[in-house]
């Protein structure tokens, strides 16, 4: 959003709105994987400061890199009827401690609007304050110094490696003149690396990039990193014929 549609529209942003839970961040802090259809393991049901401390590595590099854009963030805690008052606490503190304009929790699902009345207050607030807002990187500079950046400053990566298709495809774009253009990563949201499997804010690792594709009509290029498929996930009967 930022380095893409800020930059084409012009719009400047007044604040950034993260969204975390405890139960998110005891996932990242090592509490066992969740399965659909099977039963919520009993660290995410009960109070466990312990990983949602380790867990907050996570959140705190969201938070930095939000912070590095240059607008004010404001955390906006998703309350679960699991979570403790230890366990909200301890969010709102580290996240304020780590650069957050405020945190907030919010009871929207189980209250309603009443229930994000703080959330929005906050919002306000944060809105209120001046913006510093500046890009990640500049347009001018090359394909893969731009994908570089992005890996290394947002995901924690050591450095990339360029496939050979993707060298190609580098060499290709510049050849045609759309090296100007800004990059839109294709990559797995379950991680900061290209494995969904790991979690917390890893560093120092490699970041493979395996093929490069450009949507010029929308205005980048798209890395494709891993393992990453562009095709949308249809079942084998498509939920459209049951659509009257």
């Amino acid at each position: 959003f930022f380095n893409i549609k800020c930059r084409t529209s012009g719009l400047v942003p007044n604040a950034v709105v993260l969204v975390a839970s405890v139960t998110s961040l005891k996932m990242n802090g090592g509490g066992p994987k969740v399965s659909p259809g099977k039963p919520i393991p009993d660290e995410y049901l009960t109070e466990n400061l312990e990983l949602v401390g380790a867990g907050f590595a996570n959140l705190e590099r969201h938070l930095r890199n939000a912070n590095r854009f240059g607008v004010p963030v404001i955390v906006a805690i998703n309350k679960h009827d699991t979570d403790t008052q230890k366990e909200l606490e301890l969010v709102q503190t580290l996240s304020r401690h780590s650069g957050a304009f405020d945190a907030v929790v919010s009871d929207h699902f189980a209250r309603g609007g009443e229930g994000a009345v703080a959330l929005g207050e906050a919002v306000i607030s944060a809105c209120e304050q001046p913006s510093n807002f500046r890009f990640l990187y500049d347009l001018e500079m090359p394909i893969e110094e731009k994908i570089r950046t992005i890996a290394q400053q947002i995901y924690g990566a050591g450095d990339i490696v360029l496939s050979d298709r993707a060298k190609n495809k580098i060499a290709t774009y510049n050849s045609q003149e759309y090296a100007g253009l800004p990059i839109c990563m294709a990559k797995t949201h379950l991680s900061f690396t290209d494995n969904p499997a790991i979690k917390g804010a890893p560093s120092g690792f490699e970041l493979p990039i395996k093929d490069l594709r450009a949507s010029i009509g929308a205005g980048f290029i798209y890395p494709l990193v891993g393992a990453m498929s562009t095709m949308p996930g249809l079942p084998t009967r498509p939920c459209f014929f049951d659509i009257e």
